[in-house]
């Protein structure tokens, strides 16, 4: 990966926030909540939002907090959409910054998000007389799941007034710091998930005879579920199934009665949706029948296929090709099997999300997301508030 330095044209309020930005961020990084339980993140944004003239509201879809901005100008309504929960790993960075809640931290940027769309906030308070329309700041709650997207939709925040389109970006360590990520159509998967306990009959591990051994009815299980994908998918869909949990037996010498498994599928094409599961329960049932195996299954659609908008990724290519450094340029091509909750803002109304990259391999800030040692340049922040400003202003023109 190669990376150059981080040169743009951002403009001198926003660049003059970045000491700001990281502090935000870092205090963010230092009390990290998980999925609904933001109470304290969402009381740090509330608190700022105030300073600055908002009048947000809280305790939408629990912890998720929403401002308002009405500019000076007539024009349209638009929204930005920033996420605030951490991940239940434990930290293995040594940096000052680091988590101090055990077993919790930010190992995607979601600090950073919530701090990029503070910068937002902050900017617009100091522009009212130039903002043209209307901006909802969006901070939501638990994109890591159960997902807090589609909760704060129910409760309105796209509505009084509507929504016209909607913005957003992810700090993406799969990207050189300062390059911009970004495509129209399916940019990440679905995110479904499923779970299954396969009954057997337990017995003495010296007589197998006697029993309906549950690990070996789940190991066939596990390699067959792999050719869902290598064998009754067309190669043209990119699709993923995984499992990711196994557990059967608790001695050595006995034949496990019981077992159970669960893992992820991935898609871009929403057809999709009802076919995995179906084809997936079928593989399970059709290897418990022949050895005399029963199960009970579950599948959960989690997350569906974020689809961006033609128009507005043309918007956001245009504004990225404005402030990135050109020779690191643009990336078309970086759709990930990764899921986001972002997917339901975009289902209700037209919108775009990208990814800013992050990574710097020479300060080692190249970890993927997800990894407990996790972390990203934090010189980008202030050109995702440029980014995302320019978006605003751009729009409808």
């Amino acid at each position: 990966m190669t990376v150059a330095p981080v040169i743009t044209p951002i403009r001198p309020e926003i660049r003059a926030l970045q000491p700001q930005l990281i502090q935000w961020r870092r205090a963010f990084h230092q009390r990290p909540e998980l999925g609904f339980q933001e109470v304290a993140t969402a009381a740090r944004v509330m608190h700022l939002l105030r300073q600055w003239g908002y009048e947000p509201e809280t305790g939408i879809a629990k912890t998720g907090v929403v401002a308002v901005i009405r500019g000076q100008k007539p024009g349209p309504v638009l929204a930005l959409r920033a996420d605030m929960d951490a991940l239940p790993i434990q930290e293995l960075n040594t940096v000052p910054y680091r988590s101090q809640v055990d077993g919790v931290m930010h190992a995607c940027g979601h600090d950073g998000h919530t701090a990029i769309l503070l910068g937002v906030a902050h900017y617009l308070a100091h522009q009212r007389d130039n903002l043209r329309g209307t901006v909802k700041l969006i901070f939501q709650p638990a994109e890591e799941g159960p997902g807090g997207a589609k909760p704060m939709i129910e409760a309105g925040v796209l509505q009084h007034p509507q929504v016209e389109a909607i913005f957003g970006l992810h700090l993406w360590n799969d990207l050189p710091a300062g390059a911009v990520g970004v495509r129209a159509g399916p940019l990440m998967a679905a995110s479904d998930f499923f779970s299954c306990r396969i009954q057997g009959r337990g017995g003495h591990g010296a007589k197998p005879q006697q029993t309906i051994d549950a690990l070996v009815v789940a190991a066939q299980v596990v390699v067959a579920l792999q050719t869902v994908v290598a064998r009754q998918i067309s190669p043209l869909e990119p699709a993923v199934v995984t499992v990711g949990e196994l557990h059967a037996g608790q001695a050595r010498n006995v034949i496990a009665d019981q077992a159970t498994l669960g893992g992820t599928v991935r898609y871009f094409n929403p057809d999709l949706a009802p076919v995995m599961p179906r084809r997936l329960e079928a593989i399970i049932q059709g290897i418990c029948q022949a050895y005399g195996a029963t199960y009970q299954w579950d599948y959960e659609y989690l997350y569906p296929p974020l689809v961006n908008d033609p128009a507005m990724t043309d918007l956001v290519r245009t504004v990225a090709q404005q402030v990135v450094e050109p020779t690191l340029g643009l990336m078309p091509d970086c759709q990930t099997l990764g899921g986001e909750d972002m997917a339901f803002f975009l289902q209700a109304v037209p919108g775009c999300y990208f990814f800013l990259g992050s990574a710097n391999p020479l300060k080692g800030l190249d970890f993927p997301h997800h990894h407990p040692r996790f972390d990203f340049d934090e010189a980008v922040l202030s050109l995702g508030v440029e980014l995302l400003i320019r978006c605003l202003e751009q729009y409808g023109r």
